[in-house]
C-alpha cells in the first residue's frame, strides 16, 4: 500500500511545526521535489476514467480560456434518463477540441472521485485541523485559464505532471474574507515572483495573495488543496450561537423603553459576554470546531450492512472516518469526540482509539496486540459500535 502524503511530506525539508509557526498565513512558499513523487495520487488515466464514468454537472466540471468560462453547452449534451431526467454527458470531440485550443480543465472536489486524493484530503484535514477540498486543473498550450486573482482560502498546489507558470503579485489587503467590508484593490506593476512549478513541486499560497497561472506549451496536471483557517470572525459567529442558551440573549431588546432601560440591557449583555470570554475562549472554540467536523463518507460494504458489522477474524484493516477526532480522558474512561458525537468507553480502550486517530488504515490484529488485556470479542464490540455511529469503516 502506497503511503498517503501528509503535511510533512508537502513542506519538506521544513518540519510541519515550523510551517505552522513561520509560513502558514504569512507568505507563499515553494517546496521543490523530485519528478513523479506525487504521481500515484492521480494519473491522466484516472482523470480520463472520471470523465467517462461520472455525471459531472457544470460548474463542478468546467473549462476556462483566456480568463473566461467556456459555455458548457459547447462541449456537453443533456441526455434523458428514465428516472432522473436530463443529465450531462461530455462530448468527446468538442471537449478535446477546446482543450487543444488551450482551455484549462477544472474539476472541483476531485477528492470525492479518486480514492488516493480522498485519502490525501483526509490526512491533511487531520494535520491542518480544517476542512479540505481538492480541485484538479489540467492545461495545454500556452494560454491562461484565469486572469490575475486572489482566493478567499489558503491553498497547496501539487504539480502532478508537466509544468505551469506561476506569477505572484503579493497582497493588497491583509487577510481578506469572502464576506468583507471592502474588496482588495487590484495590484499594480510587475509580479513579485515569476517561476515554473515543476513536476513534484508544491506551492503554498495564503489567502489574499494575487496570482495568475498559465500553461507553457505542454500538458500540465495539478491539484489545488484549499482550506480556510479559523478566524476571529468565525469565533464571534460561534459565540453568537453559544449565547442562545442564555435567556437574556433570547429576550427581545427594549426598543421602545427609555434610554436608561436600553443602557441597563447593554450592561447586562456586556457582563454576560465577559463571563463567556475567558482566557481559554480560543481553545474552547477550536475544540468545538473540531468536534463538529463531519466524518468522511465511507460505508464499508458489504459488512456494515450485516449484523456482524465487520469481516470475520482479525486479518483486515479499519480506519477512523473523522479526521479531526480527539480523545478526552476521564476518571476510568476515555471519550472519543468526533462528528458531533461523544462516545464514552472504558479507559482500557484508549490505545486502540489513539491508534486510529490519524485516519490511516490499521490492521485489527495490530490493534489487538496494542492492548493484550482487551479480548477479541470486546475489541470487535468496540469497533462495531464505531461502525454503527458512522465513524469507522473497513479500509
Amino acid at each position: 500500500m502506497t503511503a498517503v502524503p501528509g503535511l510533512a511530506d508537502l513542506v519538506a525539508p521544513l518540519e510541519a511545526g515550523q510551517f505552522h509557526s513561520d509560513v502558514l498565513g504569512r507568505a507563499p512558499r515553494r517546496f521543490t521535489g523530485r519528478p513523479g513523487r506525487f504521481a500515484s495520487l492521480l494519473r491522466w488515466t484516472d482523470l480520463d476514467r472520471v470523465l467517462r464514468q461520472h455525471r459531472l454537472d457544470f460548474p463542478r466540471l468546467r473549462l476556462a480560456l483566456d480568463g473566461e468560462v467556456v459555455p458548457a453547452h459547447t462541449y456537453t449534451e443533456m441526455v434523458q434518463t428514465r428516472r432522473t431526467g436530463l443529465v450531462p454527458r461530455v462530448l468527446s470531440a468538442p471537449f478535446a477540441e477546446r482543450l487543444r485550443a488551450g482551455a484549462t480543465l477544472v474539476l472541483d472536489s476531485v477528492n470525492e472521485l479518486v480514492e488516493p486524493v480522498g485519502d490525501l484530503a483526509a490526512r491533511l484535514e487531520h494535520d491542518l485541523r480544517e476542512r479540505v477540498q481538492v480541485n484538479l486543473y489540467a492545461g495545454w498550450g500556452t494560454t491562461h485559464g484565469f486572469d490575475v486573482h486572489w482566493d478567499d482560502h489558503d491553498a497547496f498546489i501539487i504539480q502532478l505532471a508537466g509544468r505551469k507558470r506561476w506569477r505572484l503579485h503579493g497582497i493588497t489587503r491583509p487577510s481578506p474574507l469572502q464576506r468583507d467590508v471592502e474588496l482588495p484593490p487590484r495590484p499594480e506593476g510587475e509580479p513579485l515572483e515569476d517561476f515554473l512549478l515543476e513536476d513534484g513541486d508544491v506551492l503554498y499560497v495564503p489567502r489574499g495573495h494575487w496570482h495568475d497561472v498559465s500553461a507553457v506549451g505542454e500538458e500540465s496536471l495539478h491539484l489545488t488543496i484549499g482550506f480556510t483557517p479559523a478566524t476571529g470572525v468565525d469565533l464571534v459567529a460561534w459565540l453568537a450561537d453559544q449565547v442562545r442558551a442564555d435567556e437574556l440573549f433570547r429576550e427581545d431588546l427594549p426598543r421602545f423603553a427609555g434610554p436608561g432601560d436600553r443602557t441597563k440591557r447593554a450592561a447586562q449583555l456586556r457582563q454576560q459576554l465577559a463571563e463567556l470570554m475567558t482566557d481559554d475562549l480560543v481553545d474552547r472554540f477550536l475544540a468545538d470546531r473540531d468536534a463538529q467536523a463531519p466524518a468522511h463518507p465511507r460505508i464499508g460494504l458489504p459488512w456494515s450492512a450485516t449484523a456482524e458489522l465487520l469481516p470475520p477474524g482479525d486479518d483486515f484493516a479499519v480506519r477512523l472516518l473523522a479526521p479531526r477526532a480527539a480523545l478526552d480522558d476521564g476518571e476510568g474512561t476515555v471519550a472519543l469526540v468526533a462528528a458531533g458525537k461523544r462516545l464514552v468507553f472504558a479507559a482500557i480502550a484508549r490505545p486502540v482509539l489513539a491508534a486510529l486517530l490519524d485516519g490511516s488504515p490499521r490492521e485489527v490484529r495490530v490493534l489487538a496486540d496494542a492492548v493484550p488485556s482487551l479480548d477479541g470479542v470486546t475489541l470487535r464490540a468496540l469497533l462495531g459500535e464505531l461502525v454503527t455511529q458512522g465513524l469507522l469503516s473497513t479500509a
